[in-house]
């Protein structure tokens, strides 16, 4: 994983103890961004304390976010980095919505230890 924001967010979740923690490579095939990176957090809590601990690291790190929507609900945060967008879900909207499906057929999908 060469993308120096890629490292910031894996490792911030990490440190908050994020489940199930994924980047998905949609570069090649979406101008959204070139990466999605997909998390989840077993409460709202863990979801607050996974969205600001991205923020402070990345911010730390002299990355400015350019949107963000979901942090009054706690339920997906989306946090926009431009060239990485990173979703962090309570675990039961990750079961729900299942992103990843959406764009499995599509991406190459990396575990975050790669």
């Amino acid at each position: 994983m060469e993308n120096k924001k890629l490292k910031i967010i894996t490792n911030s979740c990490e440190n908050k103890k994020g489940v199930d923690i994924k980047v998905l490579e949609i570069g090649s095939f979406s101008s959204i961004a070139d990466y999605f990176v997909i998390v989840s957090g077993n409460s709202s809590s863990q979801v607050s304390a996974l969205a600001d601990e991205i923020e402070e690291k990345m911010f730390q790190a002299g990355y400015n976010i350019e949107n963000s929507e979901g942090k009054n609900s706690l339920r997906w945060i989306v946090l926009d980095y431009g060239d990485v967008i990173v979703h962090v879900f309570h675990k039961d909207e990750r079961e729900y919505y299942n992103l990843e499906r959406l764009w499995e057929n599509e991406s190459n999908f990396k575990d975050q230890e790669e």
